[in-house]
């Protein structure tokens, strides 16, 4: 299991940081891997919404669903599948002056064969949530609204 979290504050309203990151379909916005992020399901984001997530890893084409698992007013959790790896996007909010803090938190565990690279993954794990931390905010301050 590799597992990486990261904090990053943003001059943006809550509300408006959580309404803006529940909508998974942003992550090729803020996330360093996503190419490709369809929600597979209608209506506005709330718990049970999927998405088909496509990414690059080590220039490597990796496909998961994600499912929004909980979202209330400071939280929000995705959960991505696909038959070697089950990932959990993490993230929770608080108020902090005019600002929004937001602790993002990526679990990935892999499945049969490919837990044996765990030790071998996390490194390049650690230096995508190292990424995050520039292009999360960055989003943010462009898309929320």
């Amino acid at each position: 299991m590799v597992h990486v979290e990261r904090q990053v504050t943003v001059r943006r309203p809550l509300a408006e940081v959580v309404r803006y990151l529940a909508n998974f379909s942003h992550a090729v916005d803020w996330d360093p891997g996503t190419q490709e992020c369809d929600r597979i399901d209608g209506g506005p984001p709330a718990e049970g919404a999927q998405w088909h997530n496509v990414s690059e890893f080590r220039g490597r084409r990796t496909e998961l669903t994600y499912r929004l698992v909980t979202l209330t007013d400071d939280h929000v959790v995705f959960v991505g599948t696909n038959k070697t790896a089950t990932s959990r996007d993490d993230l929770s909010f608080r108020t902090e002056g005019d600002t929004t803090v937001i602790t993002y938190r990526a679990t990935i565990r892999f499945h049969g064969l490919a837990r044996l690279a765990d030790p071998f993954l996390r490194r390049e794990f650690e230096r995508l949530g190292d990424e995050i931390t520039v292009s999360m905010p960055a989003a943010i301050e462009r898309n929320a609204a």
